[in-house]
């Protein structure tokens, strides 16, 4: 009963409407549904439509049953003339960012890489001409400017003249050499500064015009943070050289090699974060240019037969970076000039067990200690560390060279990029191993020492670009997937426009694109 007033009620209200549709002729029908909706005949009225629809259910309840009641005709009319009280489903939420970032980011990222690379050469320069300590004061924005007159120089250099380098090495000092020292020492200071100013400007810039994704917004911004972390470091590290010495008062004063491994490895991370995600924004335009083609080279580079020659990239690289860490202890402890021989230590292949393991360097009274300091802090066992570190990451390369090359299957899986990258990481770690050499041979002279530390992060740079090669991008290929689904939902609507031609001419150009 309730639902036959409800639709008597409907009706009452819709009766206007429904006379002037079921009681007119057809000519005059189609005439005046011009501006409104158009009805093929008069059978498809809703007034007709009501009576011909299946009945929907309705469901009534009371106070001991519920039944299930077919709704009648007239409850379903007032249904269909009733307003929609139906809420519209929310729009989606979209990003304000890009899927991709601009190429231009790409370019800006490793021109940074490149400048980075280049204060790493310089401050290993710094340090091997002991320039380092010739600035004793940390003043981020007042020490961009140098002494402009005689008295400030006199001043910077009475700083000078107190600091334990000054009375036990260079004592002798004149003004004049002063300024030598502490030009190379500003240079570096102010190339610092000027990486960080032209990597915040531009970082910010490209957030606020939205010319990257969402999750390169953010990697941008922890960049910026790791360039004002690598600063504070750098000034921690000069800080340990102006006071008491690392062992005993009154040794060679140095920085402290633990601050020194930390700044060079804090900038060997900037580095490759800078390097990684400029190669991943090129990389991603390549395989979003030609999807069809690209899902071909992510499937050959998700092939299982290749799974141990990524992981062996990942864990080459990581044995690489830890080498170059080695090499900064040796640096900070002057371990370089101590047996400059190869591959002899003296008189065997390793000095004696009592001088890799002396208890001068334990702290603690039950030497507790002993082997991790003499690890960290005994120049000859540093040395040694090293070498093996170094030979191990020789041989590393040419097993995976090897590898690459003996193995039929490994052999032709990979794409032409990541063989060109294996001879890359070949020919460099054969100069890597050459320039060390001949570096502790010649007992450390400058040049060779800052081609060896930049040898050192040009291996590791073509190692990153092997793994480039060879590391399924997720993202891009997803990214991929979708591009590749949407051509093809493109493809299915061209036949319901224009017939199956259509759709076999689009699925022929994507196959061609």
């Amino acid at each position: 009963m309730e639902a036959f007033f409800g639709g008597v009620s409907a009706l009452r209200r819709a009766a206007p409407r429904l006379a002037s549709e079921a009681f007119v002729c057809r000519r005059c029908l189609h005439e005046r549904a011009a501006p409104r909706q158009t009805f093929k005949s008069l059978r498809q009225t809703p007034y007709l439509q009501a009576f011909r629809s299946r009945p929907a259910q309705i469901t009534r309840y009371n106070s001991t049953s519920s039944t299930t009641q077919p709704l009648s005709p007239l409850a379903t009319l007032s249904k269909s003339i009733g307003p929609n009280t139906t809420a519209k489903a929310p729009p989606a939420k979209t990003s304000a960012f890009p899927e991709t970032s601009d190429k231009k980011v790409a370019y800006w990222l490793l021109g940074s890489a490149a400048s980075v690379f280049g204060i790493v050469v310089f401050g290993g320069l710094t340090r091997l001409t002991e320039s380092g300590l010739s600035i004793t004061e940390w003043r981020p924005v007042t020490g961009s400017l140098p002494p402009m007159t005689l008295e400030k120089w006199e001043s910077e250099f009475a700083l000078y003249r107190a600091s334990p380098e000054f009375k036990q090495i260079n004592s002798r000092m004149t003004l004049e050499e002063f300024k030598q020292i502490y030009w190379m020492e500003w240079i570096h200071r102010l190339w610092g500064r000027v990486i960080g100013m032209s990597f915040l400007l531009p970082t910010a810039y490209f957030i606020a015009r939205r010319r990257v994704s969402s999750r390169m917004a953010l990697k941008l911004v922890g960049i910026c943070g790791l360039i004002g972390f690598q600063g504070v470091i750098g000034w921690w590290m000069v800080k340990s050289g102006l006071k008491d010495d690392l062992f005993a008062p009154g040794s060679h004063p140095r920085v402290s090699q633990y601050r020194l491994t930390a700044h060079l490895g804090a900038a060997f991370i900037c580095y490759l974060a800078m390097l990684w995600n400029g190669l991943a924004i090129l990389r991603q335009h390549r395989l979003l240019a030609n999807p069809a083609e690209s899902q071909q080279l992510l499937t050959a580079m998700s092939n299982p037969a290749l799974k141990v020659f990524r992981r062996s990239v990942a864990a080459l690289a990581v044995l690489v970076f830890i080498t170059a860490m080695s090499g900064g202890l040796v640096a900070g402890l002057d371990a370089g000039l101590i047996y400059n021989e190869f591959p002899y230590m003296g008189l065997g292949l390793t000095p004696p067990k009592k001088e890799l393991f002396d208890t001068f360097y334990s702290h603690v009274p039950d030497h507790s200690d002993l082997w991790w300091r003499n690890m960290l802090e005994n120049p000859s066992l540093v040395q040694l560390d090293h070498r093996v570190l170094a030979t191990t990451t020789f041989t590393a390369v040419m097993a995976l060279w090897a590898y690459t090359r003996f193995n039929p299957r490994v052999k032709a899986l990979l794409t032409p990029g990541a063989r060109k990258g294996v001879r890359g990481v070949v020919h460099l770690v054969w100069l890597q191993a050459t320039l060390g050499i001949t570096t502790l041979l010649y007992l450390v002279p400058v040049p060779l020492a800052s081609a060896h530390q930049a040898g050192a992060l040009a291996l590791l740079t073509g190692t990153v670009v092997l793994g480039s090669r060879v590391w399924v991008p997720r993202r891009s290929a997803r990214l991929v997937a979708q591009r590749l689904a949407q051509a093809h939902g493109a493809s299915k609507a061209a036949v319901g426009r224009r017939g199956p031609d259509a759709m076999l001419r689009a699925q022929t150009g994507i196959a061609q694109a």
